[in-house]
């Protein structure tokens, strides 16, 4: 990998700052804040409710003045989110789960949708350390030696989300940070050159270790 990974984390610390929402309230506010408060680059996350985010993630895009990271795109929702995505020169985070040929055909609708293949990053999707994780790291690697111009994109991984689903993670706040270590490292080592974190802690670590 040429470059350093970039981390992405809630906080200035990190390389590019992420605003996630639990619902659609004061959305527009919480985002025109961030970007006023931040040079560096910006991602949003959606809700996680389909129907909720189809709504939500474009009107938000309308209030941006620069570029945006947009996630999280899947089979459910691009239909909706890609066209305003691509109008708006952002880039999306686009999610299949664990299948290489569902990543291409994803990245293939959404070239198809008006979406440059320079504003993709792949979630192959994964599972934690302690939750399945060697397949989707495999998944990852398999990726990364495809020889296609449409999966040719960075990677970036949420491990550490799934992570932290884990009871170890739960029930230990030394074990979460060190799970959270390990699998960043672990996707770094896949090839992934986009790392979503947790906490500040397992970015001065990671960074610590480069």
């Amino acid at each position: 990998m040429k470059d350093k990974v970039k981390y992405i984390l809630s906080d200035e610390k990190a390389d590019i700052v992420c605003l996630r929402f639990d619902s659609a309230d004061n959305a527009k506010e919480k985002l025109k804040s961030l970007l006023n408060r931040t040079k560096k680059p910006v991602m949003i996350i959606g809700t996680g409710d389909d129907a909720v985010d189809c709504e939500l993630l474009p009107e938000l895009l309308q209030i941006a003045e620069r570029e945006l990271i947009v996630g999280i795109v899947n089979e459910n929702n691009y239909k909706s989110l890609i066209p305003p995505i691509a109008k708006g020169g952002h880039t999306a985070v686009i999610r299949t789960p664990i299948d290489i040929n569902l990543a291409k055909e994803m990245n293939i609708l959404s070239a198809d949708l008006g979406l440059g293949l320079d504003k993709i990053l792949i979630d192959t999707d994964i599972g934690g350390v302690g939750y399945g994780f060697e397949y989707g790291y495999s998944m990852m690697e398999k990726v990364k030696l495809e020889d296609d111009k449409f999966l040719n994109m960075p990677l970036i991984s949420f491990a550490v989300e799934e992570t932290a689903k884990t009871k170890e993670s739960k029930e230990n706040p030394k074990m979460a940070l060190f799970l959270e270590i390990t699998a960043a490292a672990g996707a770094k080592a896949a090839g992934a050159e986009y790392i979503y974190l947790n906490s500040v802690e397992a970015l001065e670590a990671l960074r610590g270790l480069e």
